[in-house]
């Protein structure tokens, strides 16, 4: 049975002691959340994702979802009472206005607490997960009407969301969707289409589920210039708010799928269906891109989540398991074999996997940080600051960390050896689940695009100029600190390496599109290591203060830092020159071919 413990001591060092959370107490919601109020509330939901979440995790994989047929799906067994848990806790409003019914306190917390939950079990909090972004984007595009009709039951978690994008011929391409809306005379709409792959798009979890579909009104303009966002209930309600009449939707079908078996993935069909129109006529995709932006934060989470889980179910295992003899001696000398955490390579698993969870969480918090300075800030210029971070960060976190929690997952389980390919044992789960993430949201090759197409040049390259400048004031403020140099140095080749690549994209991109295209993936991941060495650089800068002031029992904490650190800066930032490399070796080769070549 695999084990999980929720990370809550290394949060609390990056909030408190890397980033400054107790800084930014002039935030609305940070004084709510004091340190020792935060300190309570991850402590709850760890146990609730330990205790709760956790254990479901291979029953839901085992059992899957089952739609009977009247369209109806059951979850799980045990996923209802674990939802209940966690809506009944007031965690789906963690972050949400007070006025609207939530706590209003940091999204930042809400994400903490969100990486403990998918790791324990990442299907299951999907369903809420989906609300959460339906709920964004009602809170910024949806009128003061719909804000009261529909936000207050889905804030407490009586009703449920989704996004309803993919049909069977479009995916990332939007423009060719199909899906209409014809008005019916009195401000609402019929709905009609089908689309694919909706997580969370039935179940037996809430008395209601609130679907946002994107469709195009009749008459409206071809491709994304005409495209409008619905909101469409499975049930109507009734004078009174409540639900009613069932909707003209239902599920079709059940998508069999590699992992996340837990989570409902839907075909949904829609019959006339009333509909009513969220934020502007054929502003839809402005409306969606909300939620997306949401939703690949949450993504870049779930490749974070996994990547921990699966990293220690391997350390446990080899710690464990016994195999051969260290090569400079036995370390067990009682027993018939050392445990296999001895031999160097299943150490280089092990500390990548380390290295890359704790300076992805690093990564995650401070752009969940930035989110709440963007939106409650009463500063304009560090709001700007803020949301530049923002957009220049959204595709890089969902991109890197779940490309790499789908490696980590895969290097865990070959840590198991034979044992990993076992389904008893867990590893397989991590693996298929933590797949899908590098798909849905915008398939990583898309992130990267998103990046190099659209990021970098915004504002003239506002936000990319403002994170040069502030990893390098770092490298030069730290430069004649010698503690600090091995991280440093190593930390400056990346960022040269970064600066370098966004000149010959800057020089090459623009004269030949295919340049750009090609080395999107690599600048991506470049990018990534870079920001994930500055986080261990502050890290390390934190843990060095705090080791000089540490009693003897909390010593080991930093120093652990120290050293996995080094090892980021040794085995792995190096790869910055290899990325680099690659993507200035330009388009020519790879688009020389003709298709019928391949």
């Amino acid at each position: 049975m695999p084990i999980f413990r929720a990370p809550v001591e290394d949060t609390l060092f990056v909030l408190n002691d890397v980033l400054g959370y107790e800084r930014h107490s002039n935030l609305a919601g940070f004084s709510d959340a004091s340190p020792d109020v935060l300190e309570a509330i991850l402590a709850e939901g760890a146990k609730l994702a330990e205790n709760v979440m956790h254990p479901l995790n291979r029953v839901g994989d085992l059992e899957g979802c089952v739609r009977d047929d009247d369209g109806s799906v059951a979850t799980p067994k045990g996923f209802k009472e674990a939802f209940d848990q966690y809506r009944e806790g007031g965690w789906m409003g963690l972050a949400v206005p007070a006025e609207h019914g939530g706590q209003g306190l940091p999204y930042t917390v809400h994400s903490a607490v969100g990486e403990y939950m998918s790791s324990a079990n990442m299907a299951l909090m999907m369903y809420p997960g989906l609300t959460q972004g339906a709920i964004a984007a009602l809170l910024v595009h949806g009128s003061d009407e719909q804000k009261a009709t529909w936000l207050p039951k889905m804030v407490e978690g009586a009703w449920t969301g989704t996004m309803n994008l993919t049909e069977p011929h479009c995916g990332t391409d939007l423009g060719l969707l199909r899906s209409k809306a014809v008005p019916n005379g009195d401000g609402s709409y019929k709905i009609s289409g089908q689309k694919i792959f909706i997580s969370a798009g039935e179940h037996d979890m809430s008395d209601n589920i609130v679907h946002l579909v994107l469709a195009r009104i009749e008459g409206a303009p071809e491709g994304v210039k005409g495209i409008s966002l619905f909101i469409v209930p499975k049930f109507n309600l009734d004078a009174s708010g409540n639900p009613g009449t069932r909707n003209a939707v239902s599920c079709g079908s059940l998508e069999e799928k590699m992992g996340i078996h837990g989570n409902a993935t839907c075909v949904m069909n829609y019959d006339e269906a009333h509909g009513f129109l969220l934020g502007e006529a054929n502003g839809g995709l402005k409306a969606m891109f909300t939620m997306m932006n949401e939703a690949r934060l949450g993504v870049g989470l779930q490749g974070l989540a996994v990547s921990e889980v699966a990293y220690q179910n391997a350390v446990a295992y080899a710690k464990d398991r016994l195999q051969g003899r260290s090569l400079t001696g036995p370390k067990a000398p009682d027993k018939k074999a050392d445990p296999i955490i001895v031999h160097p390579d299943i150490r280089r698993k092990l500390m990548t996997m380390k290295a890359f969870n704790e300076a992805g969480r690093a990564l995650l918090l401070w752009t969940a940080l930035n989110s709440d300075i963007a939106h409650r800030s009463e500063d304009e210029a560090e709001r700007q600051a803020a949301d530049d971070h923002m957009g220049l960060m959204t595709p890089v976190v969902k991109g890197v960390l779940t490309d790499k929690g789908f490696e980590h997952a895969v290097m865990a389980q070959q840590v198991f050896g034979g044992h990993g390919y076992i389904e008893e044992h867990g590893m397989s789960q991590f693996v298929r689940d933590a797949r899908i993430a590098m798909i849905y949201e915008g398939a990583n090759g898309v992130q990267a695009l998103d990046l190099v197409g659209r990021k970098l040049g915004l504002n003239g390259g506002r936000a990319v100029q403002a994170f040069f400048k502030e990893v390098g004031e770092f490298c030069e403020a730290n430069r004649a600190d010698e503690q600090m140099a091995p991280y440093t140095k190593a930390l400056k080749k990346g960022l040269n390496d970064l600066q370098a690549a966004t000149m010959w994209l800057v020089q090459n991109g623009m004269t030949n599109p295919d340049d750009a295209g090609a080395a999107s993936t690599d600048y991506m991941h470049l990018f990534g290591l870079v920001a994930l060495g500055y986080m261990w650089a502050k890290m390390v800068k934190s843990a060095q203060d705090k080791l000089a002031a540490a009693a003897d029992g909390s010593a080991a904490f930093y120093e652990t830092k120290l050293v996995t650190g080094r090892y980021f800066m040794e085995r792995v930032m190096p790869e910055t020159a290899a990325h680099l490399a690659r993507l200035s070796s330009g388009s020519a080769t790879m688009m020389a071919l003709p298709a019928e070549a391949f």
